[in-house]
């Protein structure tokens, strides 16, 4: 389904704009776990309890991701994006008006609603600008927002949080994304291939028990990276021993690393059957226990979380790939799952690294919690391909 226009600038301002609105998406996003100590302190509660925030935006998008999906399957795609970064806009000013943890948490959870959805729609309508066979590439310049995100987006943010204050923060993101939508309105292509399908085209990708166990592979493989980010402030000040002003350089390196894997596994997952999946998570085990093991070094840290954000990255493309392959009417309810199965990852890393923590394993034992959630992920990957290995029935032999 490709775009027959030949304008290569009207394709590359689609393309940035998706990628702003995206941006925008993982600057909320991540920015939360840079700021988390700030409306911790200001909300008064503690940093484990403060996590419950960053959780709820996890969920919000967990659930919005097939719900919204499913709600608006026969939206026009470019009709459902600018809906869905309207709502991300009024889910960032709730934020920065919160007067107490419930209402920031209630807040957090509208912004995550239309984040699965958007990457979704988003992917679908990059694939069309691109073309056949670059589902990869398309899936990764949208994830390119988000990962850029973590670069620049939210150690900026982190660092207006500090010196502004923590509301400001979210403001900013909601001005932001007012922008971004107003770039979606002008540049995205009105067409009606981008028209959406019946909810029970939709719904029959559901019923594939395979679509499931890549999105079990997904979540467990992926919540390390949570695990570890989410208390990057945390490992940086108290047991790497640096100045608050270094959380948003390690942010930043952070995001170098997953900037890099998303680039990588594009143009892995476009021609590579699966390779990208060991290869990000037999990395990020490694790094896992290096960080786990020597983190309170800051010449070990820094470099670990480069490449614990490429390794897990690097995976991503490939297991959107996967579940578009395996569901092939469904590509947008398919791209919103890939991300509701990262920020349930998010959320069940962010609590198993709580949960090390309030135990009184220590600083650095959320990256162990990370090391035995991707472990997780990997055997579960080897299940799925010992059960696709399993020799055809006796009949099907005989009938040959």
């Amino acid at each position: 389904m490709a775009n027959p226009s030949p304008n290569k600038l009207s394709q590359a301002l689609a393309l940035f704009a998706l990628a702003l609105g995206s941006f925008c998406i993982g600057t909320s996003e991540f920015a939360s776990m840079g700021i988390l100590q700030l409306f911790s302190e200001s909300l008064g509660v503690d940093v484990p309890e403060a996590t419950n925030a960053v959780t709820a935006y996890a969920l919000g998008v967990v659930i919005g991701a097939p719900a919204v999906t499913l709600a608006a399957a026969r939206l026009n795609r470019r009709t459902l994006l600018l809906a869905l970064m309207a709502l991300f806009v009024v889910g960032n000013v709730l934020s920065a008006v919160a007067t107490d943890l419930d209402l920031l948490m209630a807040a957090r959870f509208i912004s995550g609603l239309p984040q699965g959805a958007y990457f979704g729609a988003g992917a679908m309508v990059a694939s069309y600008i691109m073309g056949p066979g670059q589902e990869g590439k398309a899936f990764a310049i949208v994830m390119t927002g988000l990962t850029v995100a973590t670069i620049i987006g939210s150690p900026l943010a982190t660092f207006l949080g500090q010196h502004l204050g923590w509301r400001e923060t979210y403001l900013a993101v909601a001005v932001l994304s007012g922008l971004a939508l107003l770039a979606i309105r002008q540049w995205l292509p009105r067409s009606d291939a981008l028209n959406g399908s019946p909810i029970t085209q939709e719904l029959s990708a559901l019923r594939k028990g395979k679509v499931w166990a890549v999105m079990a592979v997904a979540t467990t493989g992926i919540a390390s990276l949570f695990a570890v980010y989410t208390f990057v402030g945390p490992i940086v000040t108290d047991a790497a021993h640096l100045a608050p002003s270094m959380i948003p350089v390690a942010l930043a390196i952070f995001g170098l690393g997953m900037t890099a894997g998303n680039i990588v596994g594009g143009r892995m997952a476009d021609r590579y059957t699966l390779r990208g999946i060991l290869l990000g998570f037999g990395i990020a085990l490694a790094v896992l226990v290096i960080i786990a093991e020597a983190g309170q070094n800051p010449w070990v840290l820094f470099p670990a979380l480069f490449v614990l954000g490429a390794g897990l990255m690097a995976s991503l493309p490939t297991i959107q790939v996967h579940l578009t392959k395996l569901a092939p009417a469904a590509p947008s309810l398919m791209g919103a799952m890939t991300l509701a199965a990262c920020n349930l990852g998010n959320a069940i890393g962010a609590w198993g690294g709580s949960a090390t923590l309030d135990a009184g394993y220590g600083l650095l034992s959320p990256a162990w919690a990370g090391f035995a959630l991707t472990l997780t992920g990997l055997a579960l990957f080897g299940l799925t391909r010992i059960g696709n290995r399993r020799p055809a029935p006796v009949r099907h032999a005989a009938a040959a």
